[in-house]
C-alpha cells in the first residue's frame, strides 16, 4: 500500500463561496499512478469545509443563499467579541457544525468513483481569503 499527499491551494473572493475542486482531485489521483484505493480530501481550516454534491449553477446559488440565511453573519455571537484574529466569524464556525471537514472517495482503475451527479466542493465560510489549503491523501495500490 502506498500513501501520497498532495495539496490544493485556493484563493477565495467572497464571504461564502462554493468552489468545485473535482478536476484537481481527479488530476491528483491520475498523477499518483495508484489504481485501487481511496482519496481522502480534507479542509485544513475551521471555517471552510468539504462537501460532495451536485454541480448545477442554480443549486449552487441556492446553497449559498441557504447558508447565509441559516446562520446570519450579524447575529449576536460571543466569539465576535473575543475573536482571536479580529474577524467577526462566529457564524462561519457555527455553520461548520453542520458540515464535514473531509470526505473519502473510493478509487478504482485509477479513477474516482463519484456518482453521475457528484462533484467535490471546497466551501468557504469566512472569505475572502488569500490562501486556503485542501489536503489530498491518496492511498492504495
Amino acid at each position: 500500500m502506498q500513501f501520497i499527499i498532495k495539496n490544493i491551494s485556493l484563493r477565495t473572493t467572497k464571504p461564502i463561496e462554493i468552489i468545485d475542486i473535482t478536476a484537481e482531485a481527479m488530476a491528483a489521483v491520475a498523477a499518483s499512478g495508484l489504481q485501487n484505493g481511496q482519496l481522502t480530501i480534507m479542509s485544513r481550516h475551521t471555517t471552510a469545509y468539504i462537501a460532495i454534491n451536485e454541480r448545477e449553477e442554480s443549486l449552487l446559488d441556492d446553497m449559498e443563499t441557504f447558508l447565509k440565511r441559516f446562520v446570519p453573519k450579524d447575529g449576536n455571537y460571543g466569539h465576535n467579541i473575543t475573536s482571536v484574529d479580529g474577524r467577526d466569524n462566529a457564524h462561519s464556525h457555527l455553520l461548520g457544525l453542520f458540515m464535514n471537514a473531509s470526505a473519502t472517495v473510493p478509487v478504482s482503475e485509477g479513477k474516482l468513483l463519484l456518482g453521475q451527479w457528484q462533484s467535490l466542493f471546497f466551501i468557504e465560510l469566512d472569505g475572502p481569503r488569500d490562501r486556503r489549503n485542501v489536503l489530498l491523501q491518496i492511498s492504495g495500490i
